[in-house]
């Protein structure tokens, strides 16, 4: 099933212009099996948020969403028919090397930041949300407040054992 997938998307990108191998186009069908797995794996956790009953915010902007750009559907007007791919809205060629010139124009935040492949892990591939631009916070407790819980838990600890004690 998915070689076949796999064959066809070779077949599509080995025509582009400059393509003599696939090692050409590696890398943009990686990227976009990415981008299609974040998609889908977004999708898995509103699904099941709606089923636990709970809300959910996407954290994919409708914009960058895989059905806004990459396959965007138009309605066919009958209830049972399945909305069919819209040619005229899906970010191809020149429109999509635009759409990507834009959002390189963003600049990091404290909510969004950019990571070099360099500093990826290469032995593991983790990709954990970790804002470098965001310190992280850390509460310490006043050693006091330690001490005093020390003591409450010496406490609790010592009228058990006298519990223990008690019933041997």
């Amino acid at each position: 099933m998915f070689e076949q997938a796999f064959k066809n998307i070779d077949d599509i990108l080995h025509k582009d212009a400059g393509c003599s191998s696939e090692l050409d186009y590696v890398e943009q069908t990686s990227w976009v099996l990415f981008l299609k797995y974040l998609d889908d794996l977004e999708q898995d956790k509103k699904t099941a948020a709606e089923l636990a009953g709970r809300s959910y915010t996407d954290i994919i902007k409708p914009a960058f969403k895989w059905e806004t750009w990459a396959v965007p559907k138009i309605s066919v007007g009958a209830v049972r028919e399945p909305p069919l791919l819209d040619h005229h809205k899906a970010l191809t060629g020149d429109d999509l090397k635009e759409f990507v010139k834009l959002q390189k124009t963003k600049a990091d935040s404290n909510n969004s930041w950019t990571i070099k492949i360099a500093d990826v892990d290469t032995r593991t591939y983790n990709l954990s949300v970790k804002n470098p631009n965001k310190k992280d916070e850390t509460i310490l407790r006043e050693p006091k407040v330690i001490l005093e819980q020390m003591k409450a838990l010496d406490k609790e600890s010592a009228e058990i054992m006298k519990e223990i004690k008690g019933l041997v």
